[in-house]
């Protein structure tokens, strides 16, 4: 796997005001009441040192982070969404830095950090295989991915409904979100091993939505 960083690609290559305003006031609730601030601070618990996160968003994952973590790069692509996380970077109690740029050509050196942070993001990118690659890229041998991602169904009937979805309405609707990508089969195929993971709905209760199956765990990016 190549260590030499892709070319940058635009600054604002990612752009969708309308959805961001949406996925920032449904975030907020979605932690208040639907039980997500639980699962970002399982998510973050006993990280330390350097830390980059992709797609930080609005900067949810902020209050969340540990004493021990040392920095957090913080990368958000959406202009609105990045003006959001800067603005919760100021509360956080660890240093985040929150930079714009993509997860398909990250601004920053090679094996510079001992975590990286995925969360509710590798729906979105696109290009997944290269977001992935510059995820190990940017991590020491050894170090930690964590992920907190929905995917694919396991039931082949809502996975054929996702996919349907995905080759029309949803990423429009949604920011470029896909639903019946396999987050852990990619994280593998990056080159990471899964030493932790498990899968649950959200919300736990009622009709089952296309973005509802996710996994939660930590991956370690191969010794090489």
């Amino acid at each position: 796997m190549s260590l030499r960083p892709h070319r940058p690609l635009p600054r604002d290559a990612v752009h969708h005001p309308l959805f961001a305003r949406f996925y920032a006031l449904v975030s907020v609730q979605a932690d208040a009441r639907g039980g997500v601030a639980a699962l970002r601070r399982e998510l973050l618990g006993g990280l330390s040192g350097r830390v980059i996160e992709i797609g930080a968003g609005n900067g949810l994952n902020f209050a969340h982070y540990p004493r021990a973590v040392s920095e957090v790069v913080a990368v958000e692509p959406e202009r609105t969404l990045r003006r959001l996380a800067v603005e919760a970077a100021l509360h956080a109690e660890v240093p985040v830095d929150v930079v714009p740029g993509a997860a398909e050509a990250l601004p920053v050196k090679s094996e510079a950090f001992d975590a990286a942070v995925a969360s509710l993001v590798l729906c979105t990118v696109r290009d997944l295989p290269r977001s992935l690659a510059e995820l190990h890229r940017v991590l020491r041998p050894g170090a930690e991915l964590r992920f907190f991602e929905h995917g694919l169904a396991p039931g082949p009937g809502m996975a054929a409904v996702q996919r349907a979805l995905d080759r029309t309405v949803w990423p429009r609707l949604f920011g470029g979100c896909h639903t019946a990508r396999d987050p852990l089969a990619a994280i593998e195929a990056a080159g990471f091993r899964i030493v932790a993971q498990r899968s649950l709905r959200l919300p736990e209760r009622g009709p089952a939505l296309p973005s509802s199956y996710c996994v939660i765990g930590t991956a370690r990016r191969s010794l090489d």
